[in-house]
C-alpha cells in the first residue's frame, strides 16, 4: 500500500488523502465492516461497496467534530481508496452558505462603491464599508472552520489510522 498526499491538503478547510491497495472493492468493503465492527467502542460508519462514511465515538458531538469520507475506485489495476476529512455534510453545505452569501455580498457592495465613483455620485457612501465588512465576515468564517479542524485534531489523526490500518491490517493477511 502506498499514500500520496500533496502540501496543497495540509493547507485545505478538507483535508484529502489517497491509498492504493491491491485489494479488490469488495475485498476492501468486506474488510472495512469487519475492522469497524472489530472497533465498535471507538467508530462508527456506513460502509458500502463503494463509498464508506466513518466517525468517532466522542462524549460531545459538537459542529467541528470530523468524518472521514472515503471513496474506493479503480485505476491502473489498482484499487484507489480517497479520503477526505471534514464535518457532516449538514455543517459543510452552511459554510459553503456562508462563504458564498459573504462573497455575494462584498461583490455587490464593492461594484456599487465602483459604480459611485465612476459616475460621481454620491448614493451609496455606505457601500465600501460594507464590502469590507463583508471580507471580515469571509475571515471569519474560514477562522471558524480552522478552529473546528484544531477541535477536531485528535479524531482526525484517529480516522487516519482507521484508514491506514484498516487497509494494511488485511493487505498483510492477503499477502
Amino acid at each position: 500500500m502506498n499514500t500520496e498526499e500533496t502540501t496543497l491538503d495540509k493547507i485545505r478547510t478538507r483535508p484529502r488523502f489517497k491509498m492504493f491497495t491491491h485489494l479488490s472493492k469488495e475485498e476492501y468493503a468486506e474488510n472495512l465492516k469487519n475492522y469497524l465492527s472489530d472497533h465498535q467502542d471507538e467508530f462508527s460508519g456506513n460502509i458500502n461497496r463503494e463509498v464508506a462514511t466513518i466517525c468517532v465515538e466522542t462524549g460531545d458531538n459538537s459542529y467541528w467534530k470530523p468524518q472521514l469520507a472515503l471513496r474506493v475506485e479503480i485505476e491502473d489495476e489498482q484499487t484507489a481508496i480517497r479520503g477526505i476529512f471534514g464535518p457532516s455534510s449538514a455543517v459543510w453545505t452552511f459554510f459553503m452558505f456562508l462563504y458564498f452569501s459573504f462573497s455575494i455580498l462584498w461583490m455587490t457592495f464593492f461594484t456599487m462603491y465602483y459604480v459611485e465613483k465612476q459616475i460621481r455620485s454620491h448614493e451609496y457612501p455606505w457601500a465600501l464599508h460594507a464590502s469590507f465588512l463583508m471580507l471580515i465576515f469571509i475571515a471569519l468564517t474560514y477562522a471558524a472552520a480552522r478552529f473546528g479542524q484544531h477541535k477536531g485534531k485528535d479524531e482526525m489523526l484517529k480516522l487516519r489510522r482507521f484508514a491506514e490500518e484498516s487497509t494494511l491490517q488485511f493487505e498483510k493477511k492477503n499477502h
